[in-house]
């Protein structure tokens, strides 16, 4: 008796316990609703009031989708509504072709920047530099422009211009940069070589085709190289499993990056396999200030490795990874940019804001020879002797040898200081090497 008077007492005190969490979870489930309850009634009430007083005509579509679109972009400087054009364009960009001025941007601190411009396009041929500031296209004022109007206001038809307005550190004024918009058709993928035992690879941005580009352009030439150095200055980013096949072509083992978000789903790690790896070729690579997300994952799982020295300057900084949601199921061909993860390197330590410090930290300065105005030469001497200067350099008189596209000349070793000390450096690894 006294044995069942304990149990029932033990059962109404669980009983009790129980009751009473489930209450407060229901407690904590209503008040929650009821907090989500009040701010979506805050929400529509602002709606209504700009619906019905704004001072001019705005219809609720306009208004929610502007409501939206805020929303997204002060989660972060990545995240943002795309409308279906912006969306479509953002498509083909991937595919390696584009229409506009050839330059990425980010907002930093507010302020429209570049992130880099794209190599043999109308904007680098402007002479437009990462770090530089937008702050005004054509006539209208960046400041408080999201990210997505402003790229909206860059591109435009083939052949028709439209003039930035720049800021750039070490300028006392702002300038204006006019630059005649086109079809960016980018090349992700170039190679040439120095010398007999160099191979020198640039990568513009991580498009779909990199990987397969990269592998074309060393198996193109397997065998007849000693070293490789792997320019990533100025690009942007773009694809991350094409960052990714790209760092497998150099490692062999172990992690090349995580990345962890709120949702568990989304947690992801992944390694290294061996096949076609070069591991035995020694490595430089080089980045700078537009050296951006994908080609941070490269540079940053490298350097973890210990498989290449990094050469430059500090990247940019980005290492969030955001994935596009199409809104096809409410019958809109727009969709939401959404960052949902940080990545993190090999090490475990994440690049956001902090970016990659190069192993060796070189500014990007030029050499120029200076000849005095007080010197005379031969050929400026009346009736020199033209035959035997033109056989000295190799040429009849009547036109200069063109140089080979393939080969990096030394013109461009002296005005590419960086690329200078990463093929110093990498001639020393190759005589440690062997």
């Amino acid at each position: 008796m006294k044995q069942r008077l304990i149990a029932l007492v033990s059962f109404a005190f669980i009983l009790s316990v129980a009751f009473g969490f489930y209450t407060t979870l229901e407690a904590k489930n209503e008040n929650a609703y009821s907090d989500r309850r009040k701010a979506i009634d805050k929400f529509l009430k602002v709606v209504d009031i700009v619906e019905k007083y704004y001072v001019d005509p705005i219809d609720i579509d306009t208004a929610l989708q502007k409501a939206m679109d805020g929303m997204l972009s002060n989660l972060d400087a990545h995240s943002g509504y795309i409308e279906g054009k912006q969306y479509q364009e953002m498509n083909i960009k991937m595919q390696g072709e584009f229409g506009g001025l050839g330059i990425t941007v980010s907002m930093r601190d507010g302020a429209l920047t570049v992130e880099s411009p794209i190599e043999g396009t109308p904007a680098d041929a402007a002479g437009i530099e990462s770090g530089d500031i937008i702050l005004k296209i054509d006539d209208k004022s960046t400041i408080g422009m999201n990210i997505d109007d402003a790229v909206g206001l860059m591109r435009g038809k083939p052949g028709t211009k439209v003039t930035l307005t720049i800021i750039r550190k070490g300028r006392e004024r702002p300038f204006e940069a006019p630059i005649v918009r086109a079809i960016i058709k980018v090349q992700s993928v170039y190679a040439k070589t120095y010398g007999d035992d160099v191979l020198y690879l640039r990568i513009v941005s991580f498009d779909k085709n990199v990987a397969a580009s990269l592998k074309r352009e060393i198996n193109a030439r397997k065998g007849e190289f000693k070293g490789i150095i792997l320019d990533l200055r100025n690009n942007a980013g773009g694809l991350m499993d094409q960052a990714v096949e790209a760092t497998d072509i150099f490692v062999d083992k172990g992690v090349i990056v995580s990345q962890k978000g709120r949702v568990e789903s989304e947690n992801r790690v992944i390694t290294a396999s061996k096949n076609g790896t070069l591991t035995n070729i020694p490595m430089v690579v080089l980045v700078n200030g537009g050296s951006a997300s994908a080609s941070e994952i490269v540079a940053g799982s490298l350097q973890d490795h210990r498989r290449a020295v990094i050469v430059g300057e500090k990247t940019f900084g980005k290492g969030s990874v955001q994935v596009v949601m199409p809104l096809r199921d409410t019958g809109e061909s727009d969709a939401i940019r959404l960052t949902i993860a940080r990545y993190y390197l090999p090490s475990g330590r994440s690049i956001q804001a902090m970016g990659i410090v190069p192993d060796v930290e070189v500014k990007r300065i030029s050499f120029k020879e200076i000849e005095s105005e007080y010197e005379v030469k031969e050929s400026q001497l009346k009736g020199h002797l033209e035959a035997q200067l033109n056989a000295a350099n190799g040429t009849t008189g009547e036109e200069k040898p063109k140089a080979d596209p393939n080969v990096i000349a030394e013109t461009q070793l002296n005005n590419d200081y960086q690329l200078k000390t990463a093929l110093g450096i990498l001639r020393g690894l190759i005589v440690l090497k062997k």
